[in-house]
């Protein structure tokens, strides 16, 4: 979207840093958030103490919010929730905890490792999230330093997989596929490593390691993030055109790889300002799909990366946290203002964007075969849970260690919480498959419920209204009847469900978007573009979860009926004049509700 400088007013930027290496004398009216980052002694706050209090399963408030920066979170188990209320319990403590796996590449030999981790110490399964790594569930407090001393010794770490940094960077997957996949990967872990925190507080918690001697000086200790780090998250993806799997839209900063005729990266287009959180009924708050600012050559990449994340640190509202993210400081300034302040950062002029074209958000299913000639297998696993399913299932987590035994290559996550047995050498594809057939894990899913995602909602996230993980399954068994009625059972459209208006499945760009409102309740979302560049509009409110099909299915059959060839699900709905189209950010707002009816 351009910049909408000719139809609004934008604040002033500031002139310096709004958090100077001052913070602590300057943190009156800072959001509380601040306050305890200030306090924390880069990222230490109690946490060494608290984990010796062994009469609690839990941390304490501020140490709860200092421990996202370390990869993980204080949960419960909702479902038990009342029933240890009723006997005078404690809630059920654990942590989710989260890696860092820049373009989301592990090893046979990690592989193994990361399954053992699960079945000590999390409940016996992996879960690839919509970030492209692997989180942990229910690994309870006197088990943390032993589960992360476990990743550590795989030569991964939980260092800023959440909290107020860059998180987890994504990257076009299957990277050897081509030299621009190759290239996405590299620079999705350059910048992984430039922009981590620098603070040794992760080592000294969890592996008792020592203090580092005169670690005070902010310069020393943090100079690219400072005592109080980044205003809020912030998440980069790298894209390869013609596929957007990696949904670059809905991110803090984005990379798409611009490429010659004959594949090379020539450079580099810069998105900025993409997010998904919003909160229900607070209209300043709002999901935002990413403006194309610039163009960069690769050697400038980097620099431009950390200039982006720089202003925001600096321009980013410190003191009203749900407004805190990239997208709000965009809004704020605009984007010439933003572009200016990064140009001045890099130290040169940018160029301005070149041509692209995405098609898709979702993963290529099936076997490829890269330009060097090995092979790679990506597998749909249903909200990205990778264990032994009961009745027939897939056995995901016994199949996958089995190849894990033999394979020569590696394995790779996509954004979209599938698995690629990627770089699989021609004479052991056969191996390899027979494996996949062994243990049923290449049985058929759905157009529908290839191109669905589901964030974990209940029984553990603290923020779920609703359930998604596990009431999604039921409702694909219901939609797809529901298109197969109407001849639409081949038809690929996205569809995603989140247990609350958070957005981690990035709900607000799938052609239906499910967002929880509360117990079996959801409002829905339609419109979005299938290659994830437009967001949706609220169709229905409070939809209760007997009525999704009801709304759904006239829409299925109308666009059965009045499709244009190559038409989308999302496109036609505008077209046909059932929702609006989103231009971006605050319009997401603006004329919602059913234009007319399916009837």
């Amino acid at each position: 979207m351009a910049d909408k400088t000719t139809t609004r007013t934008y604040e002033t930027p500031p002139t310096d840093r709004p958090i100077s290496d001052a913070e602590a004398a300057r943190a009156a009216g800072l959001a509380a958030n601040e306050h305890i980052k200030i306090a924390s002694g880069y990222l230490r706050g109690t946490l060494a103490d608290g984990l010796l209090k062994h009469a609690t399963g839990a941390i304490s408030e501020d140490d709860g919010q200092l421990v996202k920066f370390h990869g993980m979170y204080l949960q419960d188990d909702r479902d038990i929730r009342a029933e240890r209320t009723k006997k005078k319990l404690e809630k059920a403590y654990s942590f989710m905890i989260r890696l860092r796996i820049a373009g989301g590449v592990v090893t046979p030999k990690q592989w193994l490792a990361l399954d053992e981790i699960a079945t000590t110490y999390a409940g016996g399964a992996l879960r690839a999230t919509t970030r492209q790594t692997f989180q942990y569930h229910g690994v309870i407090k006197s088990n943390l330093k032993r589960t992360m001393a476990a990743i550590d010794a795989t030569l991964l770490d939980t260092i800023a997989a959440c909290g107020d940094v860059n998180r987890n960077v994504m990257a076009a997957t299957n990277p050897a596929q081509t030299g621009a996949h190759k290239a996405a990967y590299e620079l999705a872990k350059d910048i992984s490593d430039s922009l981590l925190p620098k603070t040794s507080a992760w080592r000294e918690i969890w592996l008792d390691g020592e203090r580092v001697v005169g670690g005070e000086d902010v310069a020393e200790v943090e100079p690219v993030y400072g005592k109080t780090y980044l205003p809020r998250k912030f998440k980069t993806v790298v894209a390869v055109p013609p596929s957007n799997e990696v949904d670059i839209f809905a991110h803090d900063l984005g990379f798409i790889a611009i490429l010659d005729r004959r594949g090379k990266v020539t450079g580099w287009n810069v998105t900025v300002g993409g997010g998904m959180g919003m909160t229900h009924g607070e209209t300043d708050t709002f999901p935002r799909t990413a403006d194309v600012m610039c163009f960069v050559k690769p050697e400038d990449a980097l620099k431009a990366a950390e200039a982006v994340m720089t202003v925001q640190r600096d321009w980013g509202n410190r003191k009203v946290r749900k407004n805190a993210r990239l997208k709000y400081t965009i809004e704020r300034y605009g984007l010439a203002a933003f572009r200016a302040e990064v140009e001045k950062r890099v130290g040169k002029p940018l160029a301005d964007p070149k041509p692209f074209t995405f098609t898709g958000n979702g993963d290529r299913y099936g076997w490829t075969e890269g330009d060097d000639g090995r092979h790679h297998l990506t597998l749909y696993v249903a909200s990205g849970r990778i264990k032994d399913y009961p009745d027939g299932g897939p056995q995901l987590l016994t199949g996958l260690r089995r190849i894990a035994e033999i394979h020569q290559g590696d394995f790779r996550l996509t954004g979209n919480q599938n698995v690629i047995i990627a770089n699989v050498p021609a004479e052991k594809r056969a191996e390899i498959e027979a494996l996949v057939d062994q243990h049923g894990m290449m049985k058929g899913a759905s157009a529908l419920r290839r191109n669905s995602m589901a964030c974990v909602a209940l029984p553990t996230c603290g923020l779920a209204l609703a359930e998604s993980e596990r009431y999604l399954p039921s409702l694909m068994d219901e939609l797809e009847a529901s298109l197969a009625s109407h001849g639409l059972q081949d038809d690929e459209i996205t569809i995603r469900m989140t247990g609350c208006p958070n957005g981690c499945a990035r709900p607000f760009i799938a052609e239906i978007g499910l967002v929880g409102r509360g117990p079996e309740r959801y409002h829905l979302y339609l419109g979005a573009a299938f290659d994830g560049s437009r967001l949706g509009k609220l169709y229905a409110e409070d939809v209760t979860a007997a009525e999704i099909k009801t709304h759904l299915d006239p829409l299925f059959a109308a666009y059965a009926r009045n499709k244009q060839a190559g038409e989308r699900f999302g496109d036609y709905l505008i077209r046909d004049g059932y929702v609006t189209r989103t231009i971006n950010g605050p319009d997401f707002h603006d004329a919602t509700g059913a234009l007319k009816s399916a009837a």
